[in-house]
């Protein structure tokens, strides 16, 4: 029985100097301490970043650029209300830094235990199920689109592709649909786990590099960024290097689209972009990046950014060199 507790409902999940990065301080007032998360993946990653720092004496915000600060964290629980992330089934984490428009990886802490219930997720608005859909889609795609096959992998791939592509309109449709609702949560807890990239390389996850400098800069959900962004990558990637990419686009597009073989390579690949983008339409992601007040006023800084963070050391870049122009490019072609 839980005999003293805080209950903490922040109004925006960033990591500034504000009550978020003082947290750690006051959780090492208490004597035997959990983390127990109610919310969705961005709730769960903010409660790893205070596990982390409750066990740092200095500033929390270390742990995110220096991963060997990290001293260990406390346990943390999640009760989870929303299929996207798939935090709840891995051990990183993403936190916003407000005060130098910087979104970053947080440290491994696996959970303990989460509760994945479907019925937690039925009042959901059909907007965030629509994002965090587009959001387990991009990290499918970030381990199924890589230069190394594996027949089981792509086959896992596919699978959560397809059962996305599903039940995404059905939740969305009828959100108290206990079926569709679980398909999601579940597909949401395997797209971070490694699963998907058993056999393969590790890949470079491109998309998720350039979405989280819109939304460190803009107020943008992260899945309707990636959604936004995916299909402009999809033809960046076929135009600079069509014979690794035409032949998985098109595969993709027989095997999780439906398209027809006979229209042959080419085609197959090519309609697999347009596909895509309309399947996200489809679920009301509509936007583009100026609908978001985006231009291109901060694009040089995003790239610089991107380029000497998340693409650092990074495996190469996954299907096509994407260099500081290439991301511009992206980037542009979103508007």
């Amino acid at each position: 029985m839980i005999q003293s507790y805080d209950l903490y409902m922040p109004v925006h999940l960033v990591f500034e100097k504000g009550r978020v990065a003082e947290l750690p301080k006051l959780i090492k007032g208490y004597g035997k301490k959990v983390l127990l998360t109610y919310g969705g993946g961005s709730t769960l990653d903010c409660s790893k970043a205070i596990a982390l720092g409750a066990k740092y004496d200095g500033d929390p915000w270390d742990l995110v650029i220096h991963r060997d600060r990290v001293k260990g964290h406390l346990p943390v629980f999640d009760v989870l209300t929303l299929a996207a992330t798939g935090s709840d089934y891995d051990g990183g984490g993403v936190i916003t830094n407000d005060a130098t428009n910087e979104k970053r990886a947080v440290g491994v802490c696996f959970p303990v235990a989460s509760i994945l219930d479907p019925e937690y997720t039925f009042t959901v608005p059909a907007s965030q199920t629509a994002a965090g859909s587009a959001d387990i889609i991009s990290h499918t795609f970030e381990q199924y689109f890589v230069s190394e096959g594996s027949m089981l992998s792509d086959g896992f791939c596919e699978s959560m592709l397809r059962t996305v592509m599903k039940y995404a309109p059905v939740a969305i449709k009828d959100p108290t649909n206990f079926e569709a609702r679980g398909e999601l949560l579940a597909a949401s807890s395997f797209g971070c786990c490694r699963l998907l990239a058993v056999g393969r390389e590790a890949g470079a996850w491109p998309c998720h590099g350039i979405e989280h400098e819109l939304s460190a800069w803009y107020d943008i959900t992260h899945g309707v960024g990636l959604a936004i962004i995916t299909p402009a990558w999809m033809r960046y990637c076929l135009k600079n290097n069509p014979a690794v990419v035409a032949p998985k686009f098109a595969q993709y597009g027989v095997n999780v689209l439906g398209l027809n073989p006979a229209d042959g390579v080419e085609t197959n690949a090519k309609k697999s972009i347009e596909k895509t983008a309309e399947f996200f339409r489809s679920i009301g992601i509509t936007q583009t990046l100026k609908d978001f007040g985006i231009d291109e006023t901060h694009f040089d800084e995003m790239a610089d950014h991107a380029m000497t963070t998340w693409f650092a050391g990074r495996p190469p870049y996954t299907f096509a060199p994407l260099g500081r122009e290439g991301i511009l490019e992206i980037l542009k072609a979103s508007l």
